[in-house]
């Protein structure tokens, strides 16, 4: 070897070596920094992504019922798809300013899974600042329970802190966090208010308990310290999971007949629910935006009904993550408490609605409205509006696809009610009977809509 080729072989080690440091140094950092996996599969924390300790099982002598925060890693690049959501209906009552030195466990039921999640809080109907003093997300163990499964429990931060200030009328959106969430699992969703932050933003008829606990619970497993509160969903508005194999959500955006009114409580029985039950294996997400007593054209908001429907499309439809199509059903209550007796006024505001979710590339969807000849709202110009919102649905002049509702739950020899055994017992909502015939109703072929929407 001569002596210029001995130089150039040495040159050519040193710069590998140097390579090979680089990449030492730049791995560690992002496993110390940054929470990243190592070859086994745990993090740097200990932890690994479906939940467990790479040192153990977890258990340790920690305290009885409460387990560490994982760190997890930022979410890798994929889909963010909706597989939970609730439209802020208006402001709590009985609680002017919160739940002071509280933490509230919401208790929500997922569509489809995913391998990280992040939340939405939203404090829409406060003129104060609310403090989130800390929250955390945790698989339930089912039943609409309290309780978390052991390794589930993760912190949530905010631009990686763990507190952070909600401004009125505003909405804070998580850091991505690491968890195995399951296919129509129960998700636990807590956050502790350190202090007044107004009225509380809530969903009205949830018809699932949430619960309320002193102090800062936001890390407990079990069910001690928590008691039983309303069936309302507080600040939680939205739930978003990564998922490789999603395929987009359906929005449902209604009144209280998509809100689930008549079915049973802590059951998961609404028509959406059916409708997420077929779509599982399809990957696709469905969104349950239905608000009791929401109207198409005025705000109900002061009667914690919402605002109306075009004011709060673009944030409970378009906005949301994945949102492929929309199903709408809404204008009931333009009839029944809006005093509307113009049929041409909402079909006007269901037609702007389809436009503005096709100027969005989402497909649309509209119901035809259901009987309510038994509701003590009926008459002869109530049935009149309904009839003739209905004709024109049916013709094609409103949304490009129908689902007919109407058709699907009617009395035969009474079609201006509702069938007795679909009647919830209020001539107005459907019973769970009813709600499953119209989530089987709806045809999959117009909700597997492959062309991605232009979000």
């Amino acid at each position: 070897m001569t002596r210029h080729h001995g130089y150039a072989l040495l040159g050519a080690l040193v710069a590998v070596v140097a390579m090979v440091c680089g990449v030492i140094i730049t791995g560690y950092g992002l496993l110390d920094g940054a929470g990243g996996s190592r070859a086994d599969g745990s993090r740097a924390d200990g932890s690994r992504a479906d939940g467990s300790r790479a040192d153990g099982d977890g258990s340790g002598d920690r305290p009885q019922g409460r387990t560490p925060v994982g760190t997890a890693a930022p979410a890798f690049a994929g889909n963010w798809t909706g597989t939970w959501a609730a439209a802020p209906s208006g402001a709590e009552p009985g609680a002017p300013v919160g739940h002071p030195g509280r933490s509230i466990r919401n208790v929500v039921h997922t569509s489809i899974g995913g391998t990280s999640v992040r939340i939405t809080f939203s404090n829409l109907y406060s003129p104060a600042p609310l403090l989130i003093g800390g929250a955390s997300v945790a698989v339930g163990e089912g039943g609409g329970g309290p309780e978390a499964v052991a390794g589930t429990m993760r912190q949530l931060t905010f631009g990686r802190r763990a507190a952070v200030t909600v401004p009125p009328g505003g909405q804070i959106v998580s850091d991505p966090v690491a968890l195995r969430v399951p296919y129509a699992g129960d998700l636990l969703v807590t956050l502790h208010t350190p202090r007044g932050g107004g009225p509380v933003t809530y969903h009205r008829h949830a018809l699932q308990t949430s619960y309320l606990a002193d102090g800062d619970r936001t890390r407990d497993l079990d069910a001690t310290a928590y008691t039983p509160s309303r069936r309302v969903w507080r600040y939680l508005t939205a739930v978003d999971v990564l998922n490789r194999e999603a395929r987009g959500a359906v929005v449902a955006f209604g009144d209280s007949i998509t809100d689930g009114v008549g079915s049973g409580y802590d059951a998961n029985r609404r028509w959406p629910d059916v409708l997420a039950a077929r779509l599982r294996d399809r990957h696709i997400g469905v969104l349950n935006e239905g608000i009791g007593g929401n109207r198409v054209l005025s705000d109900a908001s002061v009667l914690r009904n919402g605002a109306s429907g075009l004011d709060r499309f673009q944030r409970d439809v378009l906005d949301r993550a994945g949102a492929k199509t929309v199903v709408i059903d809404l204008g009931i209550n333009d009839i029944l408490r809006g005093g509307e007796t113009d049929p041409a006024r909402i079909t006007a505001g269901l037609r702007e609605l389809a436009q503005r979710a096709k100027a969005r590339g989402l497909r649309v969807i509209g119901s035809t409205l259901t009987p309510f000849g038994a509701h003590r709202g009926y008459n002869a110009t109530t049935e009149s509006v309904r009839d003739r919102v209905n004709e024109e649905i049916r013709s094609g002049r409103v949304f490009d696809e129908v689902v007919d509702f109407d058709k699907a739950v009617r009395d035969p020899y009474a079609p201006d009610r509702i069938r007795p055994v679909y009647d919830s017992g209020d001539g107005l909502h459907p019973s769970e009977a009813g709600y499953r015939v119209m989530g089987r109703y709806l045809s999959v072929r117009l909700l597997e809509d492959r062309t991605p929407a232009q979000l």
